[in-house]
């Protein structure tokens, strides 16, 4: 479910107090800024769902969805079942408020194929391009889905294959045999002998869409394109790449993997031979340094660099701040890091910063720095102060869906910067003195990195406008344009004739335009000189200058220095360069080294006239499967409920001398095609009539605030039996005294996030407990030896009615390490009320601080209060508060106590009555947490699961009405515990706690073990 932690799911147990640390909620929102009204657009094989906004732009996609479903249809050799949904959002910033799929989802997905419906969920990227190969990427998922599918009642088999399996698969397919940007990171592997076997390739080290990307191209090109559907038939049958490659291929893994290692060493020596690694010539020449890497920044991302107008610093994206990608400003001479811009990780409302798309520009007076952002759902502009981080502006663009590369104009009053609406990116300029937004191209073509000459009079951009052919779905590569301001004339710089132009930025004296671009196959940094046309190569690196992807912008030039950063990607890693004084003239070059960009892009081991390559012949054929410009048909998009799954049922039966027992049971889960409502219902039966549980749940998402409604039957059975002999008669009876407590609730639900991380909770409804004893008998008369059975129902309580409800606020900004939080807050204040037949009020008070103050220790605090008020807030039906839960209070759980710890155990125990109380608790924990194993932690084995160690003391008391506690005057002390500890989490599915606890207030108990399994608090 999308937001669960926003709604109250579980039926209030009122008769049970659990223990209010364990019960308390918390978690993220998932915020559903805006509320789309969706219709379907119905293709051939697609049912189409988009909203207005977008419909510029899905009249092209699905003309794109139909061409992906003739190509794969074809290689995979296999039809879909039943239509395809496709749901499209009209930027990323939507597509992450989406019900379609379940949990957040992070900046860097460009989009999903889940398996329940076999929906693919995307966001429109504003690059007709990209989209393209996105929407192709996604529907290889679809396809795999259908293929390995086995039923509602089991996960299809692509879901047990690697990521390096199905990713690869769906990259090989959309992109093809060529690719720069891939061919760039084997490349890299392979000068650093860090080429991965195929049986190490799910290693988290390795990229998979990257390395199984170009094992794929390999295995495509020497046994042709086909049996890549084999090997997914074989691998979703047995559920294991390796053996499907050793039947299928003929040969085993190892050797396999030998062989594709040879074939790219052999592939790419000859293009590395004559390259530089960077830092070269700055060690000998001192003109270029190694500048931003992980011994200065302590990351392995150095991305988006932007330098100071003087050149002195330089502002950069990195995960040095272990939690997200944040805007550092660093010395630009020596790459020591100087402080922190933003704090997206723990902000409210900075959701991101497009960190893999856009980067950020300076103020022309050094003192401030702008970048785009999502806040609260929306595009930012955000200014600050490059000294301490202090904003100086925010200025929302409502009118746009996504903002990318702003850039300050000379005078530093506009701002230039790529807009994405309804799924089309152009560019725009906002006038801060005006508060005005000016928009400067309308058109489906993608516009993106614009910057400003040093007069101020154009703008120079990328774009694909130049060989992009919209009715056949042709994409030409991008290139440099320039506008003039005056007349928004647009026109093309002249540059190679291959390969990508992306990143422009203006030499000081506005002569020539440096950029990134691939024409030999290896991403580089060049320099045109606009008034001859010349070109000039001023990086010739081994691996290549890039940033994530092959759009994200890497390159910056000072305005008033000569200086340039760039972004490498070198030993795995991105890191940043510096180039300096004449440096940057570059050497002269020609078209002419577009002759080799097949060799240097190409994946080994290449194609062969034997092994035609199928998937780069279709990529290579626009027409064959493009459907017309035809104008499709559109519906309105109704909800309707499908099952999506089916818990596993089960079914029981048992024989004994009171007859035959049978029990069974089964969930179903079910949602429409958004996901925006959302139904879950269960039934079971454990015995006759009377023991059925069922429940119904239904919850609505189409909102902002999410809303439900849940009615439940929940009966607890339990008994015991005895025999003997009846001594006024003498016959053998057997009896089994059954009782009952049958919950049934009827209640509805109601979460509204203000924001990622604060939300109010409400719930209300009535709740009815029942109670019944009924006995069974059977009895046997030792004269005759007839057997006789009866069954009679005896005196239970009075059913209680009641009222019942919640409000709570919640506040969480937490990140979470390895087996706990680690950072930020978390608070929730909770009110219970309930009237009827017992009338109390029940208040939680739960604050939770966690604090870093050398990484990566954490000091963790957590104060917890609640209690009971009102007429029957003491009353005996109630479970008493207990103290003495793991969750709470360490070294005094009830299972661990023993007689000898009671001075006389026919009387009162008070070493355990002490932890007992019916009106209110107070806990107070601290913990010191140290990551061992991990990604956070010393030893960072990401093959191992995460292990903390860490040390604790914990604090309580509970109290009755008539014993306070001493701290007001009262009779109850205090109970203490500390000790030393181990968490480990077992691959996300539990998370296990061992304790070496000293109870200090059990005397006659002393140190002992505890074993548990629960996150940290």
């Amino acid at each position: 479910m999308r937001r669960a932690p926003g709604l109250v799911m579980a039926v209030l147990g009122l008769l049970a107090c659990v223990a209010p640390a364990a019960r308390a909620q918390f978690g993220r929102n998932q915020v559903q800024y805006q509320t789309f009204n969706f219709q379907v657009m119905r293709t051939e094989h697609f049912d189409i769902y988009f909203y207005e906004e977008e419909r510029p732009t899905v009249e092209v996609t699905a003309r794109m969805a139909e061409r992906w479903y003739d190509r794969l249809s074809r290689v995979l050799d296999h039809q879909l079942r039943g239509r395809q949904p496709l749901i499209l959002y009209a930027s990323a910033a939507q597509f992450q408020q989406t019900n379609a799929i379940s949990g957040g989802i992070g900046e860097g997905t460009g989009g999903v194929t889940e398996g329940f419906k076999r929906r693919i969920v995307m966001p429109l990227t504003g690059s007709l391009a990209e989209t393209d190969h996105v929407l192709g990427h996604e529907l290889v998922h679809a396809f795999q889905y259908d293929i390995t599918g086995m039923g509602r009642f089991q996960a299809p088999g692509v879901a047990a294959l690697p990521l390096w399996f199905v990713e690869g698969m769906a990259e090989y397919f959309s992109v093809g045999p060529v690719d720069a940007q891939t061919a760039m990171w084997i490349r890299d592997a392979a000068e650093f002998n860090r080429l991965p076997k195929i049986s190490q390739l799910d290693d988290p080290r390795y990229f998979p869409y990257r390395f199984g990307h170009a094992l794929w191209a390999y295995i495509g090109a020497r046994w042709g394109d086909e049996v890549i559907a084999q090997l997914l038939r074989a691998g979703g049958r047995q559920r294991d790449p390796l053996l499907a490659i050793s039947n299928v291929l003929g040969v085993q893994h190892d050797s396999l993997s030998a062989q594709w290692h040879a074939s790219i060493r052999s592939a790419t020596g000859p293009v590395t031979a004559e390259r530089q690694a960077p830092g070269d010539t700055g060690a000998a020449g001192g003109r270029q340094f190694n500048l931003l890497n992980k011994r200065t920044t302590g990351g392995e991302l150095s991305l988006g660099p932007a330098l100071s107008p003087d050149g002195s610093r330089v502002v950069f994206l990195s995960e040095r701040g272990l939690f997200s990608v944040e805007a550092f400003v660093a010395d630009a001479a020596t790459g020591r890091v100087q402080r922190r811009l933003t704090r997206t990780a723990t902000d409210p409302h900075v959701e991101s910063l497009l960190f893999i798309y856009s980067a950020g520009s300076w103020h022309p007076d050094g003192d401030q720095f702008v970048y785009g952002a999502t806040v609260r759902g929306r595009p930012a502009l955000e200014v600050v102060r490059t000294g301490n981080g202090e904003r100086v502006r925010r200025v929302r663009l409502p009118d746009l869906d996504e903002v990318f590369n702003p850039a300050f104009s000379p005078d530093g009053r506009r701002v230039a910067f790529t807009g994405n609406a309804g799924g089309q990116s152009d560019l725009y300029v906002y006038d801060f003195a005006a508060g005005a937004m000016n928009r400067l191209t309308t058109d489906v073509f993608a516009d993106l990195q614009p910057v400003w000459s040093p007069d101020g009079a154009q703008l120079a951009f990328v774009t694909d406008r130049f060989g992009t052919d919209v009715a056949h779905l042709t994409y030409g590569p991008y290139r440099l344009a320039i506008m003039n301001m005056a007349s928004g004339a647009i026109r093309e710089v002249p540059a190679f004739s291959r390969g990508k132009h992306i990143n422009p930025q203006w030499s000081p004296d506005g002569r020539s335009l440096f950029f990134l671009g691939d024409p030999d196959g290896v991403p580089n940094v060049y320099r045109v000189e606009l008034a001859s046309g010349s070109l000039f190569r001023v990086t010739n690196l081994t691996t290549g200058a890039s940033g994530i992807t092959a759009a994200s912008p890497a390159l910056s030039v000072a305005s008033h220095a000569e200086r340039l950063a760039v972004t490498v990607y070198r030993d795995g890693k991105h890191e940043v360069v510096r180039l300096d004084g004449a440096a940057l003239a570059g050497e002269p070059v020609s078209d002419t080294i577009t002759a080799q960009r097949t060799a240097a892009a190409t994946l080994p081991p290449g194609t062969t006239p034997s092994t035609p390559s199928r998937v780069a012949s279709y990529l290579a054929d626009a027409r064959t499967g493009l459907p017309a410009q035809d104008t499709f048909p559109v519906v309105n998009y109704s909800p309707r409920f499908g099952l999506d799954y089916v818990a596993q049922p089960y079914l029981a039966a048992s024989v004994s001398s009171f007859g035959t027992f049978v029990g069974g049971g089964v969930t179903m889960y079910w949602s429409s095609m958004l996901g925006d409502r959302q139904l879950a219902t269960m039934f079971s039966v454990n015995g006759g009539l009377r023991d059925i549980a069922a429940e119904v749940q239904y919850i609505n998402l189409s909102r902002r605030a999410d809303w439900g409604i849940l009615a439940s039957q929940i009966p607890i059975r339990y008994g015991f039996y005895q025999q003997g002999f009846d001594p006024s008669n003498g016959d053998y009876v057997q009896q089994q005294t059954i009782s009952r407590q049958t919950s049934r609730v009827a209640m509805g639900m109601l979460s509204y996030p203000f924001s990622r991380v604060r939300r109010l909770e409400l719930a209300a409804g009535v709740q009815q407990i029942g109670f019944d004893i009924e006995v069974q008998e059977l009895r046997q008369d030792q004269t005759t030896g007839s057997v006789t059975e009866s069954k009679r129902s005896l005196p239970a309580p009075d059913a209680l009615t009641m009222g019942v409800g919640t409000a709570a606020l919640v506040f969480d900004n937490s990140l979470f390490g390895g087996t706990g939080p680690v950072l930020g807050r978390r608070w929730r204040l909770e009110v219970t009320p309930m009237i009827g037949s017992l009338d109390m009020v029940g208040v939680l008070v739960d604050f939770r601080q966690y604090l870093m103050p050398v990484r990566p220790l954490t000091l963790a605090g957590r104060l917890v209060h609640t209690a009971r008020y009102g007429a029957d807030a003491a009353d005996g039906r109630l479970t008493p508060l207990f103290l003495g839960y793991q969750t709470i209070l360490r070294g005094y759980d009830n299972n661990s106590f023993s007689f000898e710890e009671c001075d006389d155990p026919t009387a009162s125990c008070p070493v355990f009555d002490q932890l007992l109380g019916d009106q209110g608790m107070l806990v107070g924990n601290v913990e010191a947490r140290l990551p061992i194993l991990g990604p956070l932690g010393v030893l960072t084995r990401r093959a191992l699961p995460p292990l903390d160690l860490f040390a604790f003391s914990d604090a309580g008391v509970v109290w009755s009405r008539g014993e306070q506690p001493a701290f007001l005057g009262g009779t109850r002390n205090t109970v203490v515990s500390y000790g030393v500890g181990a968490r480990v989490n077992l691959f996300g599915f539990i998370i296990g706690e061992l304790a070496y606890v000293n109870p200090v207030d059990r005397p006659r108990k002393g140190w002992w073990f505890q074993l548990g399994f629960t996150p940290g608090f």
